[in-house]
Order: structure tokens, then sequence, then C-alpha cells
């Protein structure tokens, strides 16, 4: 559906230019057996499901809740399969996407990771790239870093990759095992100008796992560029959210096998593919979920005939926004919460305002979030003692409606929202206000507030990301999705100066649709420092042959047929002495006469 959006001078008004069949657009190829797309998120789990006749179910659960013990996903293909009179059919395929790693890695709850470096260096990754996000603050405080302890080797590499000092093996080995010891299983490997000879990072892995540490990641193979900070960074967040990560999708696939057999399980990756679980690697799972919906956002500019489209992903916990312009968009390097990731992942831009963000009143002003009040206890009206937020508002004003909810919420998980206990939690706020000498406001009142200060919040993030690019919202049409865009979707347009809308009739579980869409990916890189002349050309297209060939293994070795296999190859161009780089295709040298 293509919606006009009427603006603020004259009321907000939809109406539909295009009608569509749900039926009909909600249609897949036909299958063996039931398929399953899931988007596993920090307050819901959405399921998309595609049954043997090709038409598609939606459905959504708790992602953690009390009443129901045991994995969300597995349970909620459970419900659905039942729901639907086919508690026995069989299982074809689930597809994965999750938050796992990203709220280890928000909640700093990952592995005790151990930072073996090159002599010298320990601090290297504590002091990074020194940015001051507050120029005028005279108080620098740094982010807190992932490892829980960094060891020094003996060791030194040139530039070039001529060997200056050899590793003291001995050393190292007694460090290793000390650490060991002290409770560490995880432990990453960045030495100095390793992309250029990484002998010592692989010795230092083979001691490493001799002192039996369960995970081991080498930077130059996590993140095989120029830079010792990029690449220290990487590693160090893959050792620190893959053990996270990988135990989850194993206690998934077993309680998956126990309900209904060993399911071929696919997982969805930061950059937009899919790959097998054995392949699923922390660093590349940050921006899992979110990453189905650009691609959705994709194939639903493909059914809308527009080339331009804005993704506005507001779920319980966050809201992740994107910019469609014709490809995926991509980036190579991102900061979440201070910690500094060089993988390549979709460009999505989150903010903590979703409908679980908790409101107050606070420093004298009316805030949401970012603080969210997730899945347990979640908003007020899920009856479970939690706080005011934005949802609670929306139930307060009408927009949520707890006689079309399910009836999941309560202790037992069986009850309908409670709108009383949304507007007992801002009674108490709107009191706050009134004795600390503000405005007098009613309940609707107070709830609008809060709602007009969430939507600037993401009205906000979407005009940084287009300005970013260079970009004028202007020229885009809003796509909103996820379970709580469509009640600020045109507020959100009146904002940006945007016209358009695009509804899509799977917005609500818009991601697990996208992960359904998905295609298995593999992306590989490396740093080639070279002049833009003749000899640096045949370096850059030497090594995209390696990469190439890498690639093409990775997928093949995952069952895809040659013939499917499409290779991509770009390189990325920077002027010298500049950190900024513009990704080109490569293309073959014309032939000369």
């Amino acid at each position: 559906m293509i919606a006009r959006h009427a603006g603020r001078n004259r009321g907000t008004v939809l109406s539909a230019a295009r009608p569509c069949d749900i039926r009909h657009m909600s249609r897949t190829a036909p299958g063996r057996g039931w398929r399953f797309a899931i988007d596993r998120g920090g307050t819901f789990t959405d399921i998309v499901a595609t049954a043997p006749d090709g038409t598609l179910h939606a459905h959504k659960v708790l992602s953690r809740d009390p009443a129901h013990p045991g994995d969300a996903a597995a349970r909620g293909i459970g419900e659905l399969l039942g729901r639907h009179g086919a508690a026995g059919a069989s299982v074809e395929s689930v597809r994965l996407g999750t938050t796992v790693a990203t709220n280890a890695l928000l909640e700093r709850n990952g592995e005790a990771t151990l930072l073996v470096v090159t002599r010298g260096l320990r601090d290297v990754l504590r002091i990074g790239q020194q940015h001051r996000p507050d120029i005028f603050a005279r108080e620098i405080r740094l982010p807190p870093v992932l490892y829980a302890r960094a060891i020094e080797a003996d060791e030194r590499m040139a530039a070039d990759g001529a060997v200056l000092e050899p590793l003291d093996e001995a050393a190292l080995a007694a460090a290793l095992a000390a650490a060991r010891r002290d409770g560490l299983r995880a432990v990453a490997i960045a030495f100095l100008h390793s992309v250029a000879n990484p002998a010592h990072e692989r010795r230092a892995v083979e001691l490493a796992r001799a002192a039996s540490f369960t995970e081991v990641v080498a930077s130059h193979a996590v993140a095989p560029i120029v830079g010792l900070i990029a690449r220290g960074d990487s590693a160090v967040a893959d050792a620190y959210l893959s053990p996270v990560l990988l135990r989850h999708v194993q206690a998934f696939r077993d309680e998956l096998a126990g309900r209904h057999g060993a399911v071929p399980l696919l997982a969805m990756q930061s950059n937009g593919g899919l790959v097998d679980p054995d392949g699923f690697r922390g660093i590349h799972s940050v921006l899992s979920g979110p990453a189905g919906g650009v691609v959705a956002l994709a194939a639903a500019g493909a059914t809308a005939r527009r080339g331009r489209l804005i993704g506005f992903d507001m779920g319980g916990t966050s809201t992740d926004v994107s910019l469609y312009a014709g490809e995926l968009p991509r980036r190579y390097a991102t900061e979440i919460d201070g910690v500094r990731l060089q993988v390549p992942m979709m460009d999505i831009h989150t903010i903590a305002a979703g409908g679980g963000s908790v409101v107050r009143f606070a420093a004298g002003r009316l805030q949401a979030g970012p603080d969210s009040a997730g899945a347990d206890p979640g908003p007020a009206c899920y009856r479970r003692g939690g706080p005011a937020t934005v949802t609670d508002c929306n139930v307060v004003l009408g927009r949520i409606r707890a006689e079309r909810f399910p009836q999941v919420f309560g202790p037992r998980g069986v009850e309908p929202l409670d709108p009383d206990a949304s507007r007992a939690r801002l009674a108490a706020i709107a009191a706050q206000v009134r004795g600390a000498g503000g405005p007098e406001y009613g309940i609707e009142e107070l709830a609008a507030a809060f709602v007009e200060v969430a939507v600037a919040k993401m009205a906000n993030a979407i005009r940084e990301l287009a300005l970013r690019h260079g970009e004028d919202t202007q020229r885009f049409a809003l796509v909103p999705f996820g379970g709580a865009a469509g009640q600020h979707a045109c507020a959100v347009a009146d904002l940006l100066g945007i016209d358009t809308l695009v509804l899509h009739p799977l917005a609500g579980v818009l991601s697990a649709w996208g992960i359904s869409l998905a295609r298995r990916r593999s992306l590989h890189r490396r740093s080639v420092e070279a002049r833009l002349d003749h000899d640096g050309l045949a370096a850059a297209a030497a090594m995209l042959a390696t990469l190439a060939d890498a690639a093409r293994g990775d997928l093949e070795r995952q069952d895809v047929a040659a013939a499917a296999i499409e290779l991509r190859r770009t390189a990325q161009l920077r002027l010298a002495g500049s950190d900024a780089a513009r990704e080109v295709e490569w293309q073959a040298a014309p032939a000369l006469p």
C-alpha cells in the first residue's frame, strides 16, 4: 500500500493510492514442509512462517517470559504450528536473526577475554583514536574496554613483514597458562603489522589452544586490514561476543531438535547475508535482526516501484533507521556503545527509542529513553509492575487498543493489557512535574508530550543519517515497520517533510520477512597499501582474485551451487594520508589496441 500523508496543517490523513491484496502478496513458493524466519528482538520475537502451500503466517511472542520458560523462538514455532492445526508437521528449515550478541555488548556481559599485544602496546586499545565526542569536556571519560586483562608478548614485525624480534614462545606460553588458571577462557591476539606477516599471531594461536583457551581469535583473521587499533578492537569484540552467541544458538538448536528433529538452520549476519551456524560469529551478528529489515526494505521498494526509501523500524527496545537508494546500504566501520568494529555490515543507525523506552521527568524536563523496560517486566500495561513507557502513552491516547492485543500478559501470561496501570504511572509523573513547579499536565496531555519527545528523537536520527549521506529526506518515502512504528509514522514524516509512506502488509514482522528473503553471503576483504598506478592495480587485481576464490569456496562448502554464485568485486580508494575511502566497483582494464 502506498499512502499519501496530508500533513499537520490539514490533519493526519492516509488514503490508499494502490490497495493491495494481502493474501496475494503473502504467498511464496510451495515447499516440502514449514519454513520459518525468526527475528529475536529485545522485547518481542517475530516469526514469519511459510506453509507447505506457500502461504505466509506471522506470529509474535515475548522474548523473555517467566510464565513460559525455554527458548522464545522454539516456543513460538510450536505455538504457530498448533494454531494452524499442524502440531506434528514437518519443519523444512529455520532462519534466525538474533540480538543476543548486541545485548551482550550493550549490557557488558560477554565472555571474560584476555588481550595479547606486542610489547609496549598494552594500553593501545584503551587509548584508541583519541576521539572526543564532547570536545569541551574537561574530564575525559573513556568507554570501558571489553577485555578483562592484557598481556604483552615479546615480538616485533616491521611494516613490510620482516621479523625484527622473534616471538618469545616460552614467556607467552607461561603468561597464557597463568591467565587460563585465573578463569579466562577467551583470548584475542593482536600483534603489530600482522597483516603483512601473520606468522607470530598464528603461533600465538597455537600456544593459546595448547593452554586450553576455548575461544581464540587472531586479528589478522577476523579483520585483515591495516591498523592495529582497528584489528585489535575487532578481535576483542569477536572473542568477547562469540561464546555468548554460540551458546545461545546451540541451545536453540538443541530445543528445536527436541521438538522437531534435526532441522537445517541458517543465521542472519549484519551484512545482510545468511551463514551456517558453525560460521556465525559474534562480530558479524550485532545487527543480525535489523539487517533483515534492510533486505525487506529493498524488496518493498521493488514492489512499490520506488528507489528511494527510508526504513523506520521501531520495536520495543530501540528504533533502527536505514536509507535505501537503489542498493543495500553497507559500511565497514562502526561504533556501538563505545566499541569500535571494523567489519562489513548494513548501514543502520540505532537509537534507544522504542515502544518500551521508559518515560520520566528528570533534570527539569520530560525524557523518553534510553532505558527500556524490555520484555520483563515490560511496560506498566504488561501487568508485571513495569515503569511508564512510550507504549503506555499510546495506550492512554487510545492508539493501542487492549481488546485488539493478544492476551499474553500478567504473571501467568494469559491476561490482556492493563490501561489503568498505564494511567496510574503517568499520573504519578504528572504529580512529580507539578511538585517541581512545572505545568499542570492532564494524563492525556502528558502522554502526548512524551510521544512528541520520542518522535523528535526518531526524526533527528533519520535526519542525521540522511545528512551523513548528503541526502534530503524530502526526496524519500518513509517505510514504517516494526511493532510500534505505525503509531508514530505520520508525526515523524511531518518533522522530516516527507509526504509519502509505503505501508507493507507484513510491517509488524518485516525484519523476519526480510530474513526469509535473504541469501547466503560471504564477504572477504584485505588491505593493499599501493599507489593507483600500473603496479598497484596489478597487486589489487591479484588480491581480488584470491579473495573471490576464498568467497566462492566458502559458499560451495555450504552446498551453494557454483552456477548460483554471484561475485561482486569492489575497491576502496583514498587519497594519500587520508582515512576517508570511497568504494568503487572493480572493472577489468580495457584492452589496449
